[in-house]
């Protein structure tokens, strides 16, 4: 089979599309046709080595396809069945492996591109808004990197729960799609928390949902009503320096949590329920998913590139079959 490897720790550059043995289904697990592969930040943090992995490896966990093969033990699927995870090893491939418990059906209505751009971030932004502290109606949140993949699908279920969304996007183009998505208000990154503050008339958001990390941490704290939460999920601006704990007290008793998806889908049950939902919602159209673009496989290294340098609204697919 065809997959992208990398044998060193680098820039885009060390992503090689190469032919590979094709992988073989151990106990527990499912061999997939991959149809179509999610590109996540977290390939670019172990790529760059700021994540460590063992090498040589094939990146990705998100993808979608067709089962092909059944390890032993395997039940309750069958070869044919269209299905998807957050959980395959090496997704950058033609053919891929994953746990059979990880792996979630997909309704008629969603294609295989769709569930590979929606499951880790669709997933991401169901439990930043119904779990890390559930968003009440007349909630005020303010949406990070609001025109990203992510950004755009917690934008419109953050409305879904009756909360007002403030979104923060680096461009006029970003920010009107940040308000065609359900935001009330967007604004750029100059000055954050003033701005927060003077659509809050003072009081400050309950919470804020950061993925940007180093440049923006300051002003999510400053941002903040007493007592509100900031969530960091991620890092694109670098890791948060050290940081007092005290800080909290001294700026309204504030909470902070750093969690993660696996966390959030510890359970098959939770997994369901969450893939569930926002498969369901992408089904029935009532919520609208962006694909920024769709690409080869060859292009991997391009797609990296695009990705960190925050040139892309929505999800960077990877599709196999593209490579003609």
């Amino acid at each position: 089979m065809r997959a992208i490897r990398m044998h060193t720790t680098g820039g885009p550059e060390v992503l090689t599309l190469e032919t590979v043995p094709d992988p073989v289904p151990g106990p527990g697990q499912v061999l997939v046709r991959v149809e179509a592969v999610g590109v996540n930040f977290i390939e670019i943090y172990q790529r760059s080595g700021l994540y460590p992995i063992a090498l040589p490896s094939i990146p990705g966990s998100e993808g979608a396809g067709t089962v092909v093969a059944l390890g032993e033990g395997v039940t309750g699927i069958t070869p044919g069945a269209r299905v998807a995870s957050v959980a395959f090893t090496g997704a950058y491939a033609e053919l891929a492996l994953a746990p059979a418990d990880a792996l979630v059906p997909l309704p008629d209505a969603v294609s295989t591109r769709q569930a590979a751009a929606l499951m880790l971030q669709g997933m991401t932004a169901h439990y930043l808004a119904c779990a890390t502290r559930p968003l009440a109606p007349g909630d005020t949140c303010l949406v990070l990197a609001a025109a990203g993949g992510v950004g755009l699908l917690l934008i419109q279920i953050a409305r879904r729960r009756g909360a007002r969304v403030i979104a923060c996007a680096s461009s006029d183009d970003k920010r009107a799609r940040a308000l065609a998505a359900g935001a009330d208000f967007a604004i750029g990154y100059d000055a954050i928390a003033d701005e927060v503050r003077r659509l809050t008339a003072g009081a400050g958001v309950a919470l804020v949902y950061d993925s940007v990390g180093r440049t923006t941490f300051e002003a999510s704290l400053a941002s903040l009503a007493r007592r509100g939460t900031l969530v960091l999920f991620g890092q694109a601006s670098g890791p948060v320096p050290p940081f007092d704990p005290q800080e909290l007290n001294r700026r309204g008793s504030l909470f902070l949590t750093r969690p993660k998806l696996g966390d959030y889908t510890a359970t098959r049950a939770e997994l369901l329920e969450r893939a569930g939902d926002v498969l369901g919602w992408v089904a029935d159209e009532s919520l609208r998913l962006t694909i920024d673009r769709e690409l080869p496989l060859s292009a991997a290294a391009q797609a990296h590139t695009l990705l960190a340098s925050r040139a892309t609204s929505g999800k960077l697919v990877l599709v196999p079959s593209l490579e003609g």
